[in-house]
């Protein structure tokens, strides 16, 4: 029987077109076959003790060798030998030098080639997934197009051609829905290592999202002419971003618009309909809060800065307060992370009413205070119906000679009193009621009757000006009428005077 004669290849060259294929370094390649080699050669052997093979590349011959450690105590039997072990093996050994036994490598069973396979396949998996996570690691932050692989517990997988990622659940917009097979875009938010290789973790909430979009659609945001300063969302509702010009002859909102839109509805069709404010930049943050609060009008903003987060107190008119808050408090969030601040949002009747309650509580503290700084109503308990001279003055050492004190006080308090029963305590109180109501009303007629002086004086200087304008008036009205009388009584002189020179003149003519 003919014996097959198996064709001659180059190890070197089949290593070489490997390493292209799987775009890994052929230096990656040789050391996972060395190790795929000593690992057979191991299992071949029965060896227990570490083995190490080396590759040839110009003969394509593997040499394998049991490698034992030189030291001076052994830990390790397996892995160690002493200097006198070692010197039966290399008389010259020393302590730290490492002894090589070689082994042969020729003729390794099937399973010993089987075991140098699963090596091999798991060095190689291991150089990929430690290349794609190289690759991605520093791409935190871009946008990245995949497709829809399949779902997971509510994560969708992303086929991104040489690796898969993920979408997390809390990273997925609520009103999205998306199909097997379907395109997505999605920013790259964090790149970690898993034993099963390398987790891409994508997000179609991130603002970055929307960052990145805006620097794809608008040329002037990606030469650097508009700056997007900052940019907030509520993914698949509402999002605000906040945008600055570095030339004045460009409108930022404008160049971010578009020609009737077309930028930004583009935009919001990737975002499956989000709602896009875009928002001029601002230093003064008065001026910045007005145009965050939009579409909203405010009619006053105050700034108080308590500790490093500004306190800003918005007041808009009453017909403006929902839609500056918002749906359920969105436009006011957003706001509020948009500043970096904390929002406060009033109308102007709240703001009235608060102000009318402070100014109440002050007057009611004043009052409050007059009334305890006020000297107490003294009177003489003797003149009271049915109290004697000794019973006034018991009552007196007691604080009842104070009127309201006196009125504060129950009749059983008063029975206790030495003297004093139940009719005549009730007596008492009756007695004080009619003096507090007579004190009142003459405290009353008084303040009337300086009123009443006040009306008087005032009415009187009324009085006064009033007749001081006609008079005034009377005195301007006479003057415009002297010159006319003047004119009148000298055209009357001049007429007497021809009359007396020319008595008979009528009659000559």
């Amino acid at each position: 029987m003919p014996q097959t004669i198996a064709p001659e290849f180059n190890l070197d060259e089949l290593l070489q077109q490997a390493a292209r294929e799987k775009d890994i370094d052929i230096d990656r390649w040789i050391s996972a076959l060395e190790d795929a080699m000593a690992s057979a050669a191991k299992k071949q052997h029965r060896i227990k003790a570490p083995v190490r093979a080396v590759l040839d590349r110009a003969t394509g011959k593997f040499e394998a060798f049991i490698v034992k450690q030189v030291v001076e105590e052994v830990e390790d039997p397996l892995a160690e030998w002493t200097v006198d072990e070692a010197r039966d093996e290399k008389p010259d050994a020393v302590a730290g030098e490492e002894i090589h036994i070689p082994i042969s490598t020729e003729g390794l069973g099937r399973i010993a080639a089987q075991s140098a396979k699963q090596v091999l396949y798991q060095r190689v998996r291991e150089a990929e997934r430690e290349k794609v996570y190289n690759e991605f690691i520093d791409r935190s932050g871009e946008v990245v197009n995949g497709t829809v692989k399949r779902f997971e517990r509510g994560e969708i997988i992303v086929d991104l051609g040489r690796t898969e990622a993920v979408v997390p659940r809390s990273e997925q917009a609520r009103h999205e829905r998306y199909s097997q097979g379907e395109r997505i875009r999605a920013v790259i938010i964090e790149v970690h290592k898993q034993p099963k290789g390398p987790q891409i973790v994508l997000s179609r909430t991130d603002p970055r999202l929307l960052v990145k979009l805006f620097e794809m659609e608008v040329p002037e945001i990606f030469d650097g002419t508009v700056q997007i300063k900052a940019a907030v969302r509520a993914p698949g509702e509402r999002a605000k971003v906040a945008v600055f010009s570095r030339e004045r002859d460009v409108d930022p909102v404008g160049a971010c618009v578009g020609m009737k839109g077309s930028r930004v509805q583009s935009i919001i069709r990737e975002l499956r309909g989000e709602k896009i404010d875009i928002i001029e930049f601002s230093d003064d943050l008065v001026t910045f809060a007005q145009s965050a609060l939009a579409p909203a009008r405010i009619t006053r903003v105050s700034v108080t800065h308590q500790g490093e987060v500004p306190h800003l107190d918005v007041i808009v008119e009453d017909e403006q307060l929902s839609l500056a808050i918002g749906k359920r408090g969105q436009n006011v969030r957003l706001a509020a992370e948009l500043l970096h601040a904390k929002i406060d949002i009033k109308s102007e009747t709240d703001v009235k009413d608060e102000v009318a309650d402070a100014l109440a509580k002050m007057l009611q503290t004043a009052m409050d205070e007059e009334a305890a700084t006020a000297e107490p109503i003294r009177f003489d308990l003797a003149s009271a119906p049915g109290v004697g001279a000794r019973t006034a003055a018991v009552l007196a050492e007691k604080g009842f000679d104070d009127l309201q004190k006196l009125l504060a006080t129950p009749a059983e308090e008063l029975e206790a009193v030495e003297g004093v029963g139940p009719k005549t305590a009730q007596a008492i109180l009756e007695w004080a009621v009619q003096f507090d109501t007579e004190a009142t009303t003459d405290e009353a007629a008084a303040a009337s009757e300086s009123e009443g002086e006040a009306e008087s004086t005032e009415s009187s200087e009324e009085a006064i000006d009033d007749g001081d304008f006609m008079a005034a008036l009377s005195r301007a009205l006479k003057e415009a009428e002297e010159p006319e009388d003047e004119e009148a009584a000298a055209e009357a002189s001049t007429d007497e005077g021809i009359e007396a020179d020319d008595p008979e003149g009528d009659k000559a003519d």
